[in-house]
């Protein structure tokens, strides 16, 4: 028996109960490099414990899913031989410790995802989630440091990538002052009969280490990623990897080069948990055993072990099962990129994992009950009891001022032009972005390989998900899908990543559970399979845990890439229209919050079947050519939803309801604002699909007149574009 092993366990968050079952599986004791590797394989980052019991009845296929969840990323069929590959990932731990190294390695890592599929990734999406930073505080300062720290871990990671950063989606909320959020999501394009997946298999077969040389960075950063935060977490630094999108470009396009040539049986990006997890998911797979020589790794450091050498999370490494007799044209590739290169080991069908360190064997595991059986847990479940309280309030506003209402929202943190952030992101590299950052809605990529166009939002809609983890998660599907339909295309699939605070809480594990009940509720209705994703639980500090944040990315196609909508108005004229039915929903609304600085009562409701209805209809619609632009309603209601168009479009608007002025700023769900130039054929079609639609006005000059509300365009255009890069001073 290992020397202090209650130590050693504590170390690396294993149970008594862990350890028992470990002895159960090995017959033996095991050594501290065994225990090593358990800790990361069954850590709750890499073997998802508490929420795979949630997790298995995610709607995953449809005729055009080629790769659901299980794999680097998801792929779906997008014609003409195309596919797209793509998935979103939390980094937030890293992020929080140390911001730029952790948001850059956040992005560095899920394009390897992509690319290791065999897909150039083409597009980048990020969901950034911080404290306020709008008071006169010492957390403010932080929050502010933060959010200057990931965003140039971002910018600088993807556009030494080459790769766009075209949208994404920002939040401030006293929820995350100790535990901030990074999501990032990556999009590539393959050809739809040269995906690799990853796989160890066939007797012999080299395993073959290339990419940057290990260090000891990183070390323990899936097991760090599965704790909360507390007082400690400052000296976690070193669990912190460090990027380089040098080397990580040069691996992009030396793994591209390789796949061009049948010389590889799989390939595996060594992520979470480095070589421990990517040897033993890519043998798990096949039903494989393997062994690894693990002195002949490459190292950037002396005096490694083996255990630094199995649990380090270096960066930008990829582990590759070869054909055999293939080995010396793989390492001229990745010799001519000036790639390090090494054959570490080879295929066995024993089962085993086996480790080597210099002729002697230093590990022997049974891959299954590691890779595939990690202990899942049935974790206790319970209503929060802040529930109670804050449905009891039914937030009925009263609006004196509707016109200083709509400033304040323009300039509101949440809702101004977060410029100072996108400017820092290349978003029009490679020459086929249509719609990027800073246009509202979805962003829109051109595929040149089939002239199609691919459209993808980012959302989650957090005080709903607080008020309602269920109804908020199914809304957050529904924004995405709808974000996407605004761009003129059809929503296929999702990726989530799902946030949540400590698992051990019964009330956090009541809120995953509701959640991903309205995940399945909405993709089953709407038809958008979720084909990949993650899970980032322990976001907790001192006890306190983040709101619930199900982050949802949507993928939609428009088959006619010159068929793309973008949110600008186009013509003065033009007539404005509403489709859906707009009703009073204010809990968890903006106006809630900027009048009573606080969210209560119940979030909005949404009826799915209507929500697809309305897709239907857009997508009609922009067929026959009968809209020119198109904008989502969200966030601040149809008041705000109409000066976002007319500031993007610089154009007026002449807006008059039937509604009350507090209807103005509602919430309510499957609402669309279009401007057509045939409103007489739009309002036909609608009545086909059963959907609400009135006409609320024309597209005029210089100012915003909605009702009662009267605001010049030059006003609202200085409180939407300047109040952000205030308030960051």
């Amino acid at each position: 028996m290992l020397p202090d092993l209650q130590n050693i366990l504590e170390k690396h968050k294993l149970s008594q109960e862990d350890y028992q079952e470990i002895k159960k599986i090995l017959q033996r004791e095991p050594n501290l490099l065994e225990i090593g590797i358990f800790s990361a394989m069954w850590s709750e980052h890499c073997s998802y414990k508490s929420s795979k019991k949630y997790l298995s009845g995610f709607p995953t296929k449809a005729p055009w899913v080629i790769q659901g969840p299980g794999e680097n990323a998801g792929v779906i069929d997008i014609t003409k031989g195309y596919s797209a590959v793509f998935k979103v990932e939390s980094h937030n731990h890293p992020s929080f410790i140390e911001p730029y190294a952790g948001a850059a390695t956040g992005v560095g890592g899920i394009m390897r995802d992509v690319f290791t599929m065999g897909a150039r990734p083409v597009a980048s999406l990020n969901a950034i989630r911080f404290g306020r930073i709008d008071t006169q505080d010492s957390m403010a300062d932080l929050h502010k440091f933060l959010l200057k720290g990931v965003v140039r871990g971002i910018g600088g990671y993807g556009n030494c990538m080459g790769v766009p950063t075209i949208g994404g989606e920002t939040s401030f909320n006293a929820c995350y002052n100790g535990n901030i959020l990074v999501n990032a999501f990556t999009l590539g394009i393959a050809k739809t009969d040269e995906i690799f997946y990853g796989r160890a298999e066939g007797i012999g077969n080299p395993v073959i280490y290339v990419g940057s040389k290990t260090g000891r960075d990183g070390l323990g950063g899936a097991v760090m990623s599965s704790d909360s935060f507390d007082e400690e977490s400052k000296s976690l630094r070193p669990t912190v990897q460090i990027g380089d999108p040098f080397s990580e470009k040069l691996l992009l396009e030396a793994c591209l080069e390789l796949f061009k040539k049948d010389l590889i049986v799989g390939i595996q990006d060594m992520g979470a948990a480095g070589l421990t997890s990517s040897s033993f998911e890519m043998a798990g797979r096949s039903g494989s055993g393997m062994v690894m020589h693990l002195d002949k790794v490459p190292m950037r450091e002396k005096g490694m072990t083996p255990y630094d050498l199995m649990l380090s999370e270096s960066q930008e490494r990829m582990l590759i099962c070869a054909k055999k007799g293939k080995e010396q044209e793989i390492i001229e590739i990745f010799q001519k990129w000036e790639i390090d290169v090494a054959i570490i080991g080879e295929v066995t069908d024993s089962g085993l994992m086996e480790l080597y360190w210099y002729g002697e064997k230093c590990a022997s595991l049974p891959i299954a009950p590691i890779a595939e059986n990690a202990p899942i847990l049935d974790r206790k479940i319970k209503e929060p009891v802040y529930l109670q309280n804050l449905r009891q309030k039914n937030y009925k506003p009263m609006i004196e001022n509707p016109t200083s209402i709509l400033q304040k929202m323009l300039a509101d943190i949440e809702v101004a032009d977060k410029n100072f952030i996108y400017e820092q992101y290349d978003s029009m590299v490679q020459t086929n972005t249509i719609t990027g950052v800073g246009k509202l809605d979805g962003s829109t990529i051109r595929v040149k390989e089939n002239d199609t166009a691919l459209s993808m939002a980012i959302c989650s809609p957090i005080t709903y998900c607080y008020l309602n983890p269920k109804e908020g998660s199914k809304i957050a599907v529904a924004i995405a899908g709808r974000k996407c339909v605004s761009r003129g295309a059809r929503p296929l699939a999702i990726s989530d990543c799902l946030n949540f605070g400590n698992p051990t809480n019964e009330e956090v594990m009541w809120q995953f559970k509701e959640s991903t009940e309205g995940i399945k509720e909405a993709c089953k209705i709407l038809n958008t399979p979720v084909i990949s994703g993650n899970v980032s639980l322990y976001n907790q500090t001192d006890d306190k845990d983040i709101y619930p944040t199900p982050t949802i990315v949507s993928v939609g196609l428009c088959e006619d890439c010159n068929k793309t909508l973008d949110s600008a108005l186009k013509n003065e004229g033009n007539t404005i229209i509403l489709l859906g039915e707009l009703g009073s929903d204010f809990g968890g609304s903006l106006l809630q919050r900027i009048m009573q600085n606080e969210i209560s009562g119940d979030c909005p409701q949404i009826d799915l079947d209507a929500e697809l209805r309305l897709w239907n209809l857009i997508l009609e619609c922009n067929q026959k050519s009968l809209i020119k632009s198109a904008k989502s309603v969200g966030k601040g209601g149809i008041a705000l939803g109409l000066s976002k168009m007319a500031i993007l479009g610089e154009k007026g608007v002449e807006i008059t309801t039937p509604f009350s002025t507090e209807m103005l700023f509602s919430e309510s769900q499957s609402l669309m604002l279009i401007e057509t130039h045939m409103p007489e054929k739009l309002q036909e079609i609608a009545k086909k699909f059963g959907v609400a639609c009135r006409v609320l006005g024309k597209v005029s000059m210089d100012k915003i007149k909605i009702d009662a509300i009267v605001c010049t365009l030059q006003n609202a255009k200085e409180l939407y574009y300047q109040s952000f890069k205030k308030i960051l001073g």
